[in-house]
């Protein structure tokens, strides 16, 4: 029974973080249409994904901002982590 449950909460953290990659996608993509990223879908997906994004902002090459890619893969590694240690645990739980 435990072992579902860790599995059910690394999948699920797994997929939280999917979606949280696919927000910021969705946010860069957003910000090349001036008045896609003035409108209310732009307004909250930027509510959501800029406090994370804003830790990156300052790492720039010339006029392109690496902020977004360098946050996706920062998020990589935490999902790689996640489904890591979900791993271990199953193994030791088994």
């Amino acid at each position: 029974m435990i072992i579902q449950i860790i599995s059910l909460i690394g999948y699920l953290l797994s997929r939280l973080i999917d979606l949280y990659i696919f927000l910021i996608v969705i946010y860069c993509l957003l910000s090349w249409i001036p008045s896609a990223a003035n409108s209310k879908f732009g307004y909250w997906i930027a509510k959501i994904v800029y406090p994370y994004l804003r830790y990156f902002e300052s790492l720039q090459i010339g006029m392109i901002g690496l902020g977004p890619m360098l946050g996706v893969i920062a998020l990589w590694f935490i999902q790689y982590g996640v489904i890591g240690i979900t791993n271990i645990l199953i193994g030791i739980l088994a």
